[in-house]
This record gives structure tokens, C-alpha cells and sequence, in this order.
């Protein structure tokens, strides 16, 4: 398991990831985690999708945009004696939880222990879904302005996609935020061909999972969601039997027929 903050009290604050969805995706450490809590806290959407895993256990779940709360909450609980989990979506430590619990315990809880458990991220998840868009060098970028300001994320986005990063982008719509992909695209296609590969997989591993392989030119009249994220090739990446594709360059350097 991942390294944990020295000053440990009697609590302790497992900060699991539990992967893209589906239980076959949850690592053995993390299920050892929740086998040793008594306490679990957690978003009540990524509850559901463990629920068999949480019998016995005291449960505390909350709604979007309690995250604050939610790591106030397992510190509290940790600082009285009890080891809890702190469950999260994909991995603790991308676009999730962790920094947020040590942000929390630098303020009042130094003496809670504190443990990360990593999990499978939708990065991971979606790109094996979609085949092998990952094998070069590639950006992770949040469209959610919630956070942080937008004029940062478009620095980001035109960064990114001029150094020709293959392009992942987390938060790309929901209900109220409906233009940032239509603008990251149009900062997108400023450097790359219209032609170029999108992926776009919504709920991966889960029962409502969607794949589409289309292009930058079409990726907005795709159904793009909540769930979704939406993964832009480079320069090089190609589709081979709806498989999205990025070389390494072997084959500038190796040939890949001959023995």
C-alpha cells in the first residue's frame, strides 16, 4: 500500500480508490482497506457500486460537492479511535481525494495516520477500451472550472495540444457546463488536423458502458456526458479495427515483419 504521514495517532484514513466502476476493477488492497475499516465514508453514487463490500460497517455518505465535509468527517472519526475508508472514484490521487485529506489534516489532524490506496483511474479504464491511445506521452486536463479559472484551463489545453500531448480530458459536460469542450476544441483544432482520432467512453466497466471512435472534426455531435471521458490522438495516432492507437516508434527504429 502507499506510503502513509508519520505522527500517526490511534485513527487511521484509508483513502481508496475503487477503480472506474466495476468490482472486478477494484485492486486486492483496496478491498483489504475496506475489510479493516469499521467506519466508510464516501460519495453515495461510489457507495452503490461497492455496496456487497460494506456490510458490517458504518456508512456515511454525502452528495457532489461535499467533498470538504467528507474528509472533515473520516478525520473526525479517525482522530476518535476509529479506522475508516475514504472511498473515491478511480484513483485517490487524480482529480479525486487525497490532496484534499492532507489540505484537511495539515489544519487540525496532524495525528491521524493517513494511508493512500491507489486505484485503476478512468484514464487507465478508458484507454483500454479504446485500445492503445496511451503509448506516448499524454495530458490530463479538467474542463471544470469549479475549481479552477477557465482562462488557466485553456492555457493548458493550448499548451498541451501544441507540444502534441495525446489529450485527456476529464469533466468535459455536464448540465450546467455545456460550452468549455465546444471551446477546447476550437483551441484544440488550432493545432491538430480535423481528421485526428477521438475517443469518447462513457461509464467504463460499468453496465451502461459506451465506446465511440470518431474524429475531432465530429466529436461534438457524439453524446458527450457527466460520465464521459474523451481521449484526442496526436499527430501520429491512428484506428485499426475500431482500435485508437498511438505508436511508440518502434517501427521508426525496429522492423516489426521480419524475425
Amino acid at each position: 500500500m502507499a506510503q502513509s504521514n508519520p505522527g500517526a495517532g490511534q485513527g487511521k484514513v484509508y483513502v481508496v480508490g475503487t477503480g472506474p466502476g466495476g468490482l472486478q476493477h477494484l485492486t486486492p488492497a483496496a478491498r483489504e482497506a475496506l475489510a479493516a475499516s469499521d467506519c466508510v465514508v464516501g460519495y453515495k453514487t461510489y457507495l452503490d457500486l461497492i455496496n456487497e463490500l460494506l456490510i458490517g460497517r458504518e456508512v456515511f455518505s454525502s452528495r457532489m460537492m461535499k467533498e470538504v465535509e467528507r474528509c472533515r468527517k473520516s478525520l473526525e472519526l479517525a482522530a476518535a479511535g476509529r479506522t475508516v475508508t475514504l472511498v473515491c472514484g478511480g484513483d485517490p490521487g487524480i482529480y479525486a481525494m487525497a490532496g484534499l485529506v492532507f489540505e484537511v489534516a495539515r489544519e487540525r489532524f496532524r495525528e491521524v495516520e493517513i494511508e493512500v490506496v491507489p486505484g485503476i483511474a478512468a484514464v487507465n479504464a478508458c484507454a483500454a477500451r479504446l485500445g492503445a491511445p496511451l503509448m506516448h506521452d499524454f495530458a490530463c486536463v479538467s474542463l471544470s472550472d469549479l475549481l479552477t479559472p477557465w482562462a488557466v484551463i485553456e492555457k493548458r489545453l493550448a499548451a498541451a495540444a501544441g507540444a502534441d500531448f495525446v489529450l485527456v480530458i476529464y469533466n468535459p459536460r455536464s448540465k450546467k457546463r455545456t460550452e468549455q469542450i465546444v471551446r477546447a476544441r476550437e483551441i484544440i483544432l488550432a493545432h491538430r488536423a480535423p481528421e485526428t482520432p477521438v475517443g469518447i467512453v462513457t461509464a467504463a466497466t460499468r453496465e451502461n458502458e459506451k465506446i465511440i471512435l470518431t474524429s475531432l472534426a465530429g466529436m461534438l455531435d457524439r453524446e458527450i456526458g457527466m460520465q464521459s471521458t474523451v481521449i484526442v490522438g496526436n499527430s501520429r495516432t491512428f484506428v485499426w479495427l475500431d482500435r485508437m492507437v498511438t505508436p511508440r516508434g518502434y517501427a521508426d527504429k525496429y522492423n516489426l515483419l521480419d524475425p
